[in-house]
């Protein structure tokens, strides 16, 4: 007996979930084995932005594209650096954890908003996205690109100016320079002298 509105298509159907669940598996492969490599991966990214970069140069179009790239872009970097916890608002609620304050505090190590390979992904996929826009002339909008390059500066110093000051409040910094280096105890042969 055959179902209601069925027909022969069940199988093609669960053909192409099948292709899918396994190309997606072999794209999230791909994603794990490139986890570690952090300066290939961002050599990549570069890599794409060079390459839309020319695109939009030798078009001499898609300058709305550009600036909702880096506009996307900008709100990425805010999520890059910001704390998982706001701590303006942990100040408000002081019944949770605080970033330490004094010398004596216990250590929190920073965690971000927007994890690092999370931040790279994002960045990389919007500039495919771009790319691939600048071949459709429906995204060719006629801008005069100075001022939304001017409007994208401004933007980028006021939003830069308000995290900095963020940062200097909550006195947070949200890059690590490798593994810190203590004073500790000074060693006997200093003290002593020898005969």
């Amino acid at each position: 007996m055959e179902p209601v509105g069925g027909g022969g298509g069940g199988g093609a159907s669960s053909a192409a979930e099948r292709y899918r669940a396994e190309a997606a598996r072999a794209f999230q492969h791909y994603l794990d084995r490139a986890a570690p490599h952090t300066a290939g991966r961002w050599a990549g990214t570069l890599l794409a932005a060079a390459v839309y970069a020319l695109r939009v140069y030798y078009v001499q179009g898609f300058y709305v594209v550009s600036y909702g790239l880096g506009i996307y872009l900008l709100n990425l970097l805010i999520g890059f650096l910001s704390p998982m916890v706001d701590p303006e608002l942990e100040a408000l609620d002081q019944a949770g954890p605080a970033l330490p304050t004094r010398g004596n505090d216990e250590f929190k190590p920073f965690i971000r908003r927007l994890p690092e390979f999370k931040f790279w992904y994002a960045i990389t996929k919007a500039f495919c996205v771009a790319f691939v826009m600048t071949f459709f002339s429906v995204f060719d909008v006629p801008v005069f690109w100075p001022i939304l390059l001017c409007y994208w500066i401004v933007l980028f110093v006021l939003t830069m100016k308000r995290q900095i000051l963020h940062m200097v409040k909550y006195k947070y910094v949200p890059f690590s320079m490798g593994k810190q280096k203590y004073g500790g105890k000074k060693g006997p042969s200093s003290s002593g002298s020898k005969d």
